[in-house]
């Protein structure tokens, strides 16, 4: 295991303590509090894991965001929730959401989960980098099946399995190839953002990305697609039973939700409408 940093609630800069009127001062030292027993380590790259639907997950990485930027050992935060060449480079500290959100592109995900976890960042002078595959880019990775030899076969059957099950095991096997081809250029894409901001950082400053538990998995996921030598340290929420991989484990509130498969078994019932 990785020597970890000590858990202490630091002295704030002034940007930082803006923060507060975001997070609340509580979330820095939960933060802390949810370092004990594993801690954030040393490694320059820091991965978090979260299932999208959890607050309290995107809350516990939005302190561990703000905890880092307070001691000077935060070069950007990246996302998934936005495209790679989106930017909150060259944003004031004082810029609204509004803006946070214009310059991220923001598009399709929930702006009220992230919000403290990109203002976090941007209230601390942190750029917030897009990390996803953009939209306009799907369709041809879809159809190229270069893509299959990106990953070895057993993480690439993990994919496999992993999009069928999250699918409810109702989509179609002629859309699966396509779909995993999907996955993968976007755990390519996110891993690309994270390397290129660990080149451009100062000398002990780290790189956090922030996205969904099956990007984040050693054993399928965007550390497969880290440069050679580069160390990184994966956070997921609760226990192991998911499947997933994860350096560390920490708790986290859960909010219950409904059951998805119902959703999209009657999404997909609905009669389409006729064309034209």
């Amino acid at each position: 295991m990785m020597p970890s940093l000590p858990c202490r609630i630091p002295r704030l800069t002034a940007a930082v303590r803006r923060i507060a009127a975001l997070l609340g001062a509580a979330l820095v030292i939960a933060g802390c509090a949810a370092t004990t027993g594993g801690g954030a380590p040393t490694a320059p790259v820091l991965i978090f894991g979260e299932q999208h639907d959890q607050p309290d997950q995107q809350r516990q990485a939005a302190a561990e965001i703000a905890a880092l930027a307070s001691r000077g050992e935060l070069a950007a935060v990246v996302l998934e929730m936005a495209d790679a060449g989106r930017s909150t480079r060259g944003l004031p500290l004082d810029a609204t959401p509004a803006q946070a959100r214009e310059a991220l592109g923001w598009a399709g995900w929930p702006w009220d989960a992230y919000e403290g976890i990109v203002m976090t960042a941007v209230r601390a002078g942190v750029p917030v980098l897009g990390g996803n595959l953009p939209r306009p880019r799907m369709r041809s990775v879809m159809g190229d099946a270069g893509w299959d030899s990106r990953i070895g076969d057993a993480p690439r059957e993990r994919l496999v399995e992993a999009v069928r099950t999250g699918h409810c095991n109702l989509l179609p096997a002629s859309q699966e190839p396509g779909m995993v081809r999907i996955q993968i250029a976007r755990d390519a894409s996110m891993a690309r953002t994270v390397a290129d901001a660990l080149q451009a950082a100062p000398a002990g400053a780290r790189v956090v990305l922030h996205t969904g538990a099956q990007h984040a998995s050693r054993d399928r996921g965007v550390p497969l697609h880290l440069p050679p030598g580069t160390a990184s340290w994966v956070v997921m929420f609760g226990d192991a039973a998911d499947g997933l991989v994860a350096d560390e484990r920490r708790p986290a509130a859960v909010v219950p939700t409904g059951d998805p498969c119902k959703g999209l078994e009657e999404r997909l019932r609905r009669p389409q409408a006729p064309a034209g």
